[in-house]
């Protein structure tokens, strides 16, 4: 049974274990008894005299002394997570990095340790503010800076970093993010102020980034910052808010005027050709008709000597042949025929044209019983006096 339980013997004291005690005990008289029973344990008895009591005492306050230096020791140890490095200091001096695990330093305030996540991507924005009371938009300060052909650009760039060195990051630069701001600012000034706008504004874009970026370690690696600059975007490159209208109606004339010109192009990319081609095949034609009027001049000249010759040889044949022959030339594109009856004043006249016709006509057309189409008459034949056949249609 509890001594405090109803019932229960009223007089039993847990603190002292002596009875017929009421009341709260007393302070010093539990100490006084957590002391014998230390002292109990190293060889000490609550029994012994007062110089055997005070021994008691010290041999007691020397084992709490080493219970403390225990507990102290044991503050000492400290758990480096994944990704982080420890920076261990005595008396605020460098001592060594520690890795991930588990660790041990000599507790404060001897030494500290200083927990640096090296692998956490870190963010600065340069010349605008995604974020905060007044939303996102442009910072003047840092985001105005002249270009070589002194005009005015608003330029706005995200950086990203992480640590390469926890040593260097903590004691070589006062506060890294400040500085690696300040040093994007001057690299990037110096950048834009030696290129010219149309080239920062359009396809320069990409080569501005690499060199920021490039320029920008150059500088933290002779700080010894212990920064890596792992990204730099180029989030915004435009003219100033003031002059954008001004801006955008210049950008709209030059597109016009390329797109004039890219017409302009295709229509002589296809006339060009087509007027190539046709001076082409008239140079060709005139070299054919000069040929074509060489080669028959020179047939007819052999021909003409050829003539000569058989002339020399038998000239009444060869003038009659030559008659002949013209006749036969003429004759042949003609389709009246005049026949000539001696000793009688009549020509004969011989349809020839319309005996011509008569082999086209279709056979759906009707003739009459001379044969000639019923919508045709027949020819009217006149003589002269003088021999001539003079015909027409009545």
């Amino acid at each position: 049974m509890s001594w405090n339980e109803p019932g229960g013997d009223d007089n039993k004291d847990p603190w002292s274990g002596r009875n017929n005690q009421k009341g709260p005990p007393d302070l010093d008289e539990a100490i006084r008894s957590l002391q014998e029973k230390l002292g109990g344990i190293f060889g000490g008895s609550g029994d012994n005299n007062n110089s055997n009591s005070a021994g008691g005492s010290f041999k007691s306050l020397g084992l709490l002394s080493g219970v403390a230096v225990v507990l102290w020791s044991f503050s000492g140890f400290y758990i480096v997570d994944e990704g982080n490095n420890g920076v261990e200091t005595r008396f605020g001096k460098y001592t060594q990095s520690t890795q991930a695990g588990l660790n041990w330093h000599l507790p404060s305030p001897i030494e500290s340790v200083e927990i640096v996540n090296v692998k956490q991507q870190r963010f600065i924005e340069v010349g605008y503010r995604a974020g905060g009371r007044q939303g996102a938009g442009s910072v003047p300060k840092e985001a105005l800076m002249l270009t070589q052909d002194e005009n005015i650009v608003d330029v706005r760039l995200a950086i990203q970093y992480q640590v390469k060195n926890a040593k260097d990051f903590i004691f070589n630069v006062s506060n890294p993010t400040a500085t690696l701001k300040q040093v994007t600012e001057s690299v990037e000034r110096g950048v834009i102020g030696s290129s010219d706008m149309d080239f920062v504004l359009t396809e320069g874009r990409g080569e501005i980034v690499t060199q920021i970026k490039t320029e920008i370690q150059m500088v933290m690696d002779s700080y010894n910052s212990g920064i890596q600059v792992t990204s730099v975007n180029l989030q915004d490159a435009q003219p100033p808010e003031q002059v954008q209208n001004a801006f955008e109606d210049a950008i709209k004339a030059r597109e016009d005027q390329q797109r004039l010109i890219n017409e302009a192009q295709a229509y002589a990319n296809d006339v060009i050709p087509k007027a190539r081609g046709a001076a082409e095949s008239k140079i060709q034609e005139a070299r054919g008709y000069k040929e074509q009027v060489i080669a028959r001049s020179k047939g007819e000249v052999s021909r003409f000597v050829q003539l000569l010759g058989e002339y020399q040889k038998a000239p009444e044949i060869t003038r009659q042949r030559l008659y002949i022959e013209a006749m036969e030339s003429v004759l042949s594109k003609t389709t009246t025929v005049m026949v000539d009856v001696k000793s009688s004043n009549n020509l004969l006249y011989l349809p020839l044209d319309k005996m011509t016709q008569n082999s086209n006509i279709p056979n759906n057309v009707p003739v009459n019983k001379n044969n000639y189409p019923t919508n045709i008459d027949k020819p009217l034949v006149k003589t002269s006096s003088r021999g001539r056949t003079e015909r027409g249609q009545q």
